[in-house]
């Protein structure tokens, strides 16, 4: 082989190595194209849908049976809680303040005790600080399990009239948002 071969070979090796390396900046880009369609599909989906409430039944420290299915057409809080919750013992006040507020526009709340919290501390706690709204203890756990795995406490949602969830809050909601967010979902 002489030099002109050689450098004519060379020369079409470098060819293929750029075709080969735009082809494959080219596949790379393609994959990338891919990926953000299928995230952005996936977001504008998720943003678009609201997800339904769970079905389940709460039982109240006075003894009555509460479905989410007999709460649609109302606006409803559901407040998981503790007794030894320091911030829900902190926005108990703010909660009653709230419901009261809002009970007469078709407002429900259920505070809803966690599992471990002793059913008699938690009837206990509700007579000595007049809650207005009902009470439940969640006694095995599973309506925390259906609302998303709640456990950490409080945790607010927010349900409109046809039993969709609008918003969850985790921690100490802001309550002026809150109020803003009843009342555009009671005049939904």
């Amino acid at each position: 082989m002489n030099d002109n071969e050689n450098k004519i070979e060379q020369e079409q090796n470098q060819k293929d190595r750029t075709r080969y390396a735009k082809g494959l900046s080219l596949i790379q880009i393609m994959f990338l194209l891919a990926v953000l369609g299928i995230v952005l599909y996936g977001a504008l989906n998720w943003l678009g849908k609201k997800e339904a409430a769970p079905a389940v039944t709460f039982k109240t420290i006075g003894g009555e049976e509460i479905s989410t299915a007999s709460l649609q057409g109302k606006v409803v809080l559901i407040n998981f809680w503790a007794t030894s919750c320091g911030p829900c013992k902190e926005e108990m006040p703010q909660l009653i303040t709230t419901y009261n507020k809002y009970k007469a526009s078709g407002v429900e709340l259920v505070a809803v005790a966690m599992h471990y919290d002793p059913a008699q501390q938690v009837q206990r706690y509700a007579q000595e600080h007049a809650l207005p709204f009902k009470v439940a203890v969640d006694i095995d756990g599973k309506v925390a399990t259906a609302f998303g795995e709640v456990t950490l406490t409080p945790t607010t949602f927010l349900i409109d009239k046809q039993g969709q969830i609008i918003k969850r809050f985790t921690g100490k909601p802001e309550f002026p948002e809150l109020h803003k967010l009843l009342e555009d979902t009671l005049a939904a």
